[in-house]
Formats: C-alpha cells, structure tokens, sequence
C-alpha cells in the first residue's frame, strides 16, 4: 500500500510539472503491476504530452467535474436537496385525494399527482429565486442559493422554469377539462407568488394558496367538480401554511426589514406567536369541521389530537424566536400533516 501511494505522489508530479526527470517517470513505471495499476496510461500520456498541453485524461476529468458541479446547481436551484417543501405542499394534496376517493384513490391519479407536486414545487422554487436574485444577496439565509450566488445564469433557470412548467402541463392533459382550467390558475399562482411579496402584508397566506390549490384540483379530478368541504380543506391548507410559513419568515425578519420585503413575521412583529397560535387553532377547527361534514369518528379525531401536539411542541420551539428553532418548527410541520392523514386513513381502513 506505501507503494502505491508513493507511486500516485510521483505520477501526479509527473502530470503536474512536465519538467520532471525522465528518470522518476521510469522509476514509476517498474513498479510491480498490482500497484501500479492505472498509472501507465495517465504517465504515458503526461510523457507524450508537449509542454503546457494538458493531458486528454485530466481534460475528461475536468468536463465530468464541470457537468456534475451544474447538475448539483440545477438541483440546488430547484431545491431537490431540500425535500420539505414537497412534504408540505403533498400533505393537503393527499388529504384530498383520499376523501374524494373515499379511500381508494385511483392509482394513476395518484401516480399524476405526486409528479405534478415535484414538478410544480421545482418550478416555484425557480421562478422565486429568479425574481429574488437581486434580492436574496442580502439575506443570510438565501445569499447561496446559485442564483444569488451567479453560479447559475438567468437564462438558464428560465429554461429550466419552462421545461418544468412543460412537465406538469403535459401531467394536466391527462385530466378532465375542469382539473386542466384549475391547473392553469395554479399555475397563474406560481409566478405571481414572488411578486406579492414586494407589497402584500401577508404574503403566507397567498403562499398557502398556492400548495393548497392541489386540494380542488384532486377533488376535481376525482368527482368532476369541488364539493364544499373540498373548499373547507382549502381554507385548512391555507391557515397551514400561514403557521408553517410565518415560523419560517421568522428566520429572516432582521433581513427582509432591511431591504424592504413584507412578511407575516413582519406585520405580527412581538404578536407573532400570539398570531401563530391563532393560526394554529383556526386549522384544527377547519380540519374539525370537516370530519364533522365527512362523519369521521375516532381515528381522525385521534390524528388531530397528535396534530395538535405537534403544533404545542412547535409554540414551545419558538418561545425565544431563535432562528435555528424557528426553523426546527418550520420543519416539524410536515409530521402534522402525517398526523392528519394518518387520521384519514385509519377512518378509511376501520370503516
């Protein structure tokens, strides 16, 4: 092993610097063959190479470095090493599919759906920070995004943009002409949801009708058309996301002051919990009613007992309005919406 790591120090020379002996080159290459494996190709080539001429080898090296550090940039932008957001906008989407199907949703609507929330969360997440990138620069939390941060053009993530948009329309067409006229308003509240920000006091509310437009969608696409605790769900979807969201803009209310952003942290200022809390309650009761409209018993009021428990632990995470539990809260509410959908699908399978 001490061989073949003396071996890989002097090969490296060799590529590095051309002027090296041609003596060490030859010292290298009577090495026995079991430690010197893959170094005769790269040092022929180093040797053959003219001086100042980098090697064919290290050019491949370079263009696989060079696409995988754009792949991981393209993902980054679309936010895929950061699954919460899917998990927030899929709960609601879930929630709907299986009370509109009354418990059986059909697969490949199921199949349509899921795709579709990967798809349109990308899309948004592109779109925003393509809005933001003169904005986000100065925040802390956002100046590494790849936008902010000009490892990503802005052409680039407008074609990204367009093929995701592409994606999720192509995943549209195959619903009923209703769903696909709801699927164009979602879209519509894609794009505009960066914009609200610059003069809408409660931007977390817009942004929650933005992840809960799937629950109409689902009940369209499920029975033609949305009943009223199709509607009810929404308004729950809505609430949600203005706790999950106002614990998250908490994160940054030092920053978007500075430059001028409106949040629901910002507007509630030292009331935020308060509001929070408020917030918290207002879902619950929506959630309430809409097992009272669906007869649902025991089960369900079981999983918006855990719910609610998740939602006490998360006022006690922001007690201090510390930017690292805030955060931690954010993150916490996707185990209120397995809570929630737990309760669904256990009053489906006890049924």
């Amino acid at each position: 092993m001490g061989a073949s790591g003396d071996s890989q120090i002097e090969l490296a020379l060799a590529v590095a610097s051309p002027e090296i002996p041609a003596a060490m080159i030859t010292a290298t290459a009577s090495l026995p063959d079991v430690e010197r494996a893959p170094a005769p190709v790269v040092v022929a080539e180093a040797a053959a190479a003219p001086p100042g001429q980098v090697p064919a080898a290290q050019i491949q090296i370079r263009r696989t470095h060079w696409l995988e550090r754009r792949l991981t940039n393209f993902a980054r932008l679309m936010r895929l090493d950061r699954p919460i957001g899917i998990w927030l906008l899929l709960w609601p989407e879930m929630w709907a599919l299986w009370i509109a199907s009354s418990g059986h949703p059909d697969s490949r609507l199921l199949g349509i759906f899921l795709c579709g929330t990967v798809l349109m969360r990308s899309a948004g997440c592109v779109i925003n920070d393509l809005i933001d990138r003169n904005i986000d620069p100065h925040v802390k939390r956002t100046r590494s995004r790849p936008l902010a941060a000009r490892v990503v053009g802005p052409y680039e993530a407008l074609s990204i943009f367009a093929l995701l948009i592409v994606g999720a329309g192509f995943l549209a067409l195959q619903l009923n002409a209703y769903t696909l006229r709801l699927a164009f308003i979602g879209v519509a509240l894609t794009v505009t949801y960066p914009l609200f920000k610059r003069f809408f006091p409660l931007p977390q509310l817009y942004l929650g009708l933005c992840f809960g437009w799937a629950v109409p969608m689902a009940f369209a696409a499920t029975q033609s058309g949305v009943p009223r605790v199709g509607w009810l769900l929404l308004l729950a979807a809505i609430l949600w996301a203005g706790v999950y969201d106002t614990m998250y803009a908490m994160t940054d209310r030092d920053d978007d002051q500075r430059i001028g952003v409106q949040s629901s942290a910002i507007l509630f200022a030292d009331l935020d919990r308060l509001m929070v809390g408020v917030m918290q309650g207002m879902v619950l009761f929506a959630l309430m009613l809409v097992g009272r409209s669906l007869h649902f018993g025991a089960a369900y009021r079981g999983g918006l007992i855990a719910g609610a428990a998740f939602f006490l632990w998360q006022q006690w995470l922001i007690r201090h309005r510390e930017r690292e539990a805030c955060l931690q809260a954010f993150q916490n509410n996707q185990y209120f919406g397995i809570a929630v959908f737990a309760g669904i699908l256990l009053e489906y399978v006890s049924s």
